[in-house]
């Protein structure tokens, strides 16, 4: 009999879909819309920031909890952009990447037994960094075609054991932006429960035609809210794995209890570029913004021209589409074909709904952080679904 020796607390999870599937694409030579990852460069000024860092010395170990000149640059963006005033030292905290920082969060502040509450689609990391506290996650749907928030549902996962509310906005993968009204909502059942917030804002910059409210700017909310961000999602370089949060310096303190024994610091050099990047003028973020517009309608037009209806995104750079009138047996059945047999590769997304109903297999997640001429290349090959498959 074979044995793992893979935790138990992970075995249930597997390999995760993003690697699955890249290496699907890449054995396939298929156009890669699955792995949210640009395939541009992120601004020159950045990488000529990080060469100098190396070259002058910012080549040791970090302050471990953040390189000063970035927390500074984080303390600044967050108060020019939300009026919120952090101090550098003690209420931001730099981590490897935005998963890290969940990561850091999570051992921080959870304890076995506690219960969090989450929304499904589950972005891939969070249940089991949950499982691996032991904790129970109490799972709230967000369903084609809208994402809705049901209210009288979610109210009902909350109750004296909740620790707390786990929450992603943008929301990966629906494009979903959770309202002001949403956010109120959340945040009144928050404070009747004495729960904390960890909010995943890594598309914070990345909205279209609707606000990001980040919940830390609600009334009294400042000191409740961790709030996580991620500088390769807005730089374009997430290869550098360079994530931040703000928060009050208890809820930083409980990350950096973590943080320390996980990776203790941080690539020098690459945070003391982010420094640069942070500083940007709002010039850059109306750019990016309106380059991500044009690439969202170009995939919006690519899926309906292949007959897969869509729910336009309000946030992030994903886009899903309903596969179920193709009569596949699953929708990793799906994407494997579309890999496989069509040449592009997608992400299925019942691996995020643990609730595990059937119609929840029925999604493909496309990533349009891709070269315009990426996504026409993938919208040529895409035509052939609309001729009909063979599933």
């Amino acid at each position: 009999m074979t044995m793992t020796l893979t935790s138990s607390a992970l075995q249930p999870f597997g390999t995760t879909i993003f690697a699955e599937m890249s290496a699907l694409a890449t054995a396939h030579q298929a156009i890669n819309l699955g792995q949210g990852f640009p395939d541009f460069e992120g601004p020159e000024s950045i990488k000529e920031a990080a060469i100098e860092a190396l070259r002058h010395g910012s080549n040791q170990y970090a302050r471990s909890q953040g390189h000063g000149p970035l927390v500074e640059a984080v303390s600044r963006k967050v108060e020019r952009h939300y009026g919120i005033r952090r101090d550098p030292y003690t209420e931001v905290g730099v981590y490897s990447g935005a998963t890290e920082a969940l990561a850091a969060a999570v051992f921080g502040l959870v304890e076995r037994g506690d219960e969090v509450v989450v929304f499904e689609p589950v972005y891939d990391s969070y249940l089991p960094l949950l499982s691996l506290v032991g904790a129970a996650p109490k799972v709230a749907s967000l369903r084609w075609p809208d994402f809705a928030m049901d209210r009288e549902a979610v109210s009902a996962l909350f109750s004296d054991k909740t620790k707390l509310l786990l929450l992603n906005t943008p929301h990966n993968p629906t494009g979903k932006v959770f309202s002001r009204e949403d956010l109120l909502f959340l945040a009144d059942l928050c404070e009747r429960h004495g729960v904390y917030v960890v909010c995943d804002e890594v598309y914070e910059h990345l909205t279209f035609g609707c606000e990001h409210v980040p919940m830390a700017t609600l009334p009294g909310f400042e000191d409740r809210v961790l709030t996580i961000s991620s500088t390769g999602k807005t730089f374009s370089m997430t290869g550098w794995k360079i994530g931040y949060a703000h928060g009050s310096a208890k809820l930083i303190a409980a990350a950096q209890s973590a943080h320390q024994f996980l990776t203790f610091a941080t690539a020098t050099p690459l945070q003391q570029a982010m420094a640069s990047a942070l500083d940007l003028p709002a010039s850059f973020y109306a750019t990016f913004r309106a380059e991500y517009a044009d690439r969202r309608s170009a995939l919006l037009t690519a899926l309906e021209q292949a007959g897969l209806p869509t729910w336009s995104p309000q946030g992030t750079y994903f886009v899903l589409s309903h596969i179920g009138h193709l009569g596949f047996a699953s929708d990793r059945a799906f994407a494997r074909y579309l890999t496989q047999e069509i040449g592009v590769a997608c992400i299925p997304v019942s691996p995020f709904y643990p609730s595990g109903r059937r119609e929840d297999g029925e999604l493909a997640r496309f990533a349009f952080c891709k070269e315009l001429r990426t996504i026409q290349a993938a919208a040529e090959r895409l035509k052939t679904l609309a001729s009909g498959v063979t599933a």
